[in-house]
This record gives C-alpha cells, sequence and structure tokens, in this order.
C-alpha cells in the first residue's frame, strides 16, 4: 500500500508538471461537456450548511463549483502538488484543502454529510477506502462518485495493457470498476440504498460538429438495458 501512496505521489508531480486537464481530457469541446455533466451528478444534493469531502480534488476542477453550493468543503489529495494548483484555481472561503492519506483519513468518526468525488476510486485499494469512507460519514449520509467502467472496450485496453496506459498518461495502479462487484463490496462495508448506473458514451475527442449528435445518441443507449453496460463511466451513489 506504502509502494502504491508513493506511486500517486509521483503521478500527481507528472500531473502538475504536464498539464493534469489535458492527460484527464476535460479541456477539449466534448471533455468540457463530460465534465459539466459530472458536476452536476455529484453537487445536486449538495445545500448550504453541509460539511462534505471531496475526495482526491486533484486541481480543483471540480472543487470551484462544489463550493458554488454554499456547502463547508473540505477538499483533499495525495499530491501536495496537485492540492498548490487547487488552491490557486479555488481560493472560496468555503473550501479547505488538505494533504490526506485516503487509508488513514485523519478525522473522527460521522464528520461529514456528504463524500464526493470524480475518477479517484480507481486509483485506490478500493476495500480500504471504502471503509475510510463508511467510517467517517454520518449515519445516513451519502458518498457520490464517478468512477471508470471496467466493460468499455477502451477502458478495458487503457486499464490493462501497461504500454498503453503509460502512453495516456495514468498512474501505474489504476484500475476500473465492474459494476456488480463494486456494488458488492458497497454492502459488505455496510452501504445501503447502493446505486450504480453506466453512463457516458461522448469520447473527449469527438469532433466539435459532431458532439451533439454523438451525446444524443450516447443519451439513448445509456437507456438500452444490455447496451448501456459498455458505457464509459459509472456513477455510484450510497447511503450510510
Amino acid at each position: 500500500m506504502q509502494e502504491r501512496i508513493a506511486n500517486e505521489i509521483e503521478h500527481g508531480r507528472f500531473l502538475a508538471q504536464h498539464g493534469a486537464g489535458e492527460i484527464w481530457n476535460w479541456e477539449s469541446p466534448a471533455g468540457k461537456l463530460r465534465w459539466a455533466r459530472r458536476v452536476k451528478m455529484l453537487s445536486n444534493h449538495i445545500r448550504s450548511g453541509m460539511t462534505v469531502l471531496e475526495l482526491g480534488c486533484g486541481t480543483g476542477y471540480f472543487t470551484r463549483e462544489l463550493a458554488r453550493c454554499g456547502a463547508d468543503i473540505v477538499a483533499v489529495d495525495v499530491s501536495p502538488e496537485l492540492l498548490e494548483i487547487a488552491r490557486a484555481n479555488c481560493s472560496a472561503p468555503n473550501v479547505r484543502y488538505e494533504i490526506q492519506n485516503a487509508y488513514e483519513l485523519s478525522y473522527p468518526g460521522d464528520a461529514f454529510d456528504s463524500i464526493v468525488g470524480s475518477s479517484v476510486l480507481h486509483h485506490l485499494e478500493i476495500e480500504e477506502a471504502l471503509r475510510q469512507i463508511h467510517r467517517v460519514l454520518r449515519p445516513g449520509g451519502t458518498m457520490f462518485f464517478t468512477e471508470p467502467n471496467m466493460l468499455n472496450l477502451q477502458i478495458v485496453i487503457q486499464k490493462n495493457v501497461p504500454w498503453v496506459k503509460q502512453r495516456l498518461g495514468d498512474s501505474p495502479d489504476e484500475t476500473a470498476f465492474f459494476r456488480w462487484r463494486l456494488r458488492r463490496l458497497l454492502e459488505v462495508t455496510g452501504f445501503r440504498s447502493v446505486r450504480i448506473d453506466p453512463f457516458d458514451f461522448l469520447h473527449p475527442k469527438t469532433p466539435t460538429t459532431l458532439i451533439g449528435g454523438v451525446d444524443a445518441v450516447g443519451r439513448f443507449l445509456e437507456g438500452l438495458p444490455v447496451i448501456s453496460e459498455f458505457a464509459g463511466s459509472l456513477f455510484i451513489r450510497a447511503i450510510k
């Protein structure tokens, strides 16, 4: 586990030096649309007065939008370089940034009303991370995450072929999830009302002129029982 943490710290340094937004594909026109959709998924339930932990905040792409909800946001990451960029991107008074190890969160039990994150759980030893998330959530608290789907063909290749993983800027340990296995892990950890839905057929490299049509077709496919399983991402919700 210590080697994995060290790898993620080194990966954070790489992202900070080479442009995290481009590597994460948030900067293309299609990427910005995908990002905006995830913002809504992760923030629609957040209200003023809540205390929210953003796990793996990276450079603050989602932090600044979460802050607009009026909740008290604690944004954490293992990478000091990424946190430095996040502080520069969003210095809202209701946001606090901290370096945290997801396997040993320093917060007391029942500390947060909600825990959210985008593309972070697949970097972690998931069983231990889920135990920590469950511990620091208050009873009735919620978790909302978007993560890569291992049934998607590109994701399968990207997460399992080492030279592809390196070329696309992934960290050496990151993976993706099969939703039924992840659902079982959440339930075993003690979460209830677990819901995991596949979504997103819009590739970040989609040409601008095709984005509207591809997005419309993709959202239609998300409603088809079998085909939807091969979407690129998973929307994960659960209650403690």
